[in-house]
């Protein structure tokens, strides 16, 4: 009872901080997709700020090597919660981004418009949605931001430490011989567990940089290499989802 009435509690001031930085949002979308798409980013940051002291979640990033900040980048991150997201805007402060969301989540409502407008979408159920959003993401690395994507695709509902990856997100890096950067997120299992919306948690969470891996090898092999790289950084420090 008392999880339930905390998570009543904090998505009341999720919702409030949406209708707080909205105006803004529809201002920022007039400078367009690079002026307003990073201040848009500067006002989510601002958001996560807010709502994650409210929740009582405290955040620290870990660098177990340095964040690639001077090029531009592929960060991939393991993707197991909604909370996801205000993780990320704490991860990824001061850096210009744009995160890869599903079109799905656009449909929220008020959630949905803001997201619309820092995201680039990708509709997995087209072949038409996919090279779409792989066109979008070229052109944002071509004007030196990095891109932010989950290669799993969706949560992680397994026992396992990562689910399988797409291919998009290697492909994009041997075209454009762009980095990728590997993020975990260790806490989102356990702050907003993806079983239910009405099981935030107040607590600690963690993004922890790993070494950047060069586009230097084929597909299956970089692919492999990313994987390897986040699977036994998860398993060294304990996700707690492993079993």
């Amino acid at each position: 009872m008392i999880g339930f009435v905390f998570s009543i509690y904090a998505f009341s001031i999720f919702i409030l901080m949406m209708f707080l930085i909205l105006p803004f949002v529809i201002i920022a979308s007039f400078f367009g997709k690079v002026k307003g798409g990073n201040f848009m980013y500067k006002l989510c940051r601002i958001w996560a700020d807010v709502v994650l002291f409210c929740w009582g979640i405290k955040h620290t990033n870990i660098f177990e090597a340095p964040k690639a900040k001077n090029h531009a980048v592929i960060f991939v991150f393991n993707h197991i919660s909604y909370i996801d997201i205000p993780f990320l805007m704490k991860a990824f402060r001061n850096q210009n981004i744009r995160v890869l969301g599903k079109a799905e989540m656009a449909k929220v409502p008020i959630f949905g418009y803001i997201y619309r407008k820092v995201t680039v979408m990708v509709d997995r159920k087209t072949e038409e949605g996919r090279l779409k959003s792989v066109q979008e993401m070229k052109k944002v690395l071509a004007k030196n931001i990095a891109i932010v994507l989950a290669p799993e695709g969706t949560f992680n509902m397994t026992n396992k430490p990562l689910k399988e990856f797409y291919n998009g997100a290697f492909k994009i890096a041997l075209e454009t011989n762009t980095a990728i950067q590997p993020v975990l997120l260790m806490d989102g299992y356990d702050r907003m567990n993806y079983s239910s919306i009405f099981s935030i948690t107040p607590g600690k969470s963690r993004a922890i940089f790993l070494p950047e891996i060069l586009p230097n090898t084929n597909l299956e092999s970089l692919k492999q290499a990313v994987y390897n790289s986040m699977e036994d950084g998860l398993v060294r420090h304990n996700a707690s989802w492993i079993k």
